[in-house]
């Protein structure tokens, strides 16, 4: 008896831990929005609200402008534009907080 209940504890721990780690490997492993395709305009910046960089595991590095309509837009990591509104959006909001 105490070794069928030794072997059932043992099956019940071995399922609950195989079925928990699928889904934490998937939450820690997912890299979030990428970028294949590039606008190639700048847009007036009154029109932008947020500007983030991809993932860095996107096989193309990225920034995806969020516009005060809710769009979003990728461009090159290299678009000088966008490297530019990053830039001033990541400075005006560290002088913000300090």
């Amino acid at each position: 008896m105490k070794t069928f209940c030794f072997t059932l504890g043992l099956l019940l721990l071995t399922v609950c831990c195989c079925n928990a780690m699928p889904k934490a490997l998937q939450f820690n492993l997912a890299p979030g929005n990428c970028c294949f395709n590039f606008y190639p305009r700048s847009l007036p910046l009154k029109r932008v609200s947020n500007i983030t960089k991809t993932h860095s595991s996107c096989l193309k590095q990225a920034f995806i402008v969020q516009t005060i309509k809710g769009r979003q837009i990728c461009y090159s990591g290299t678009f000088q534009w966008a490297l530019d509104v990053y830039n001033q959006f990541n400075t005006e909001g560290s002088s913000q907080q300090h």
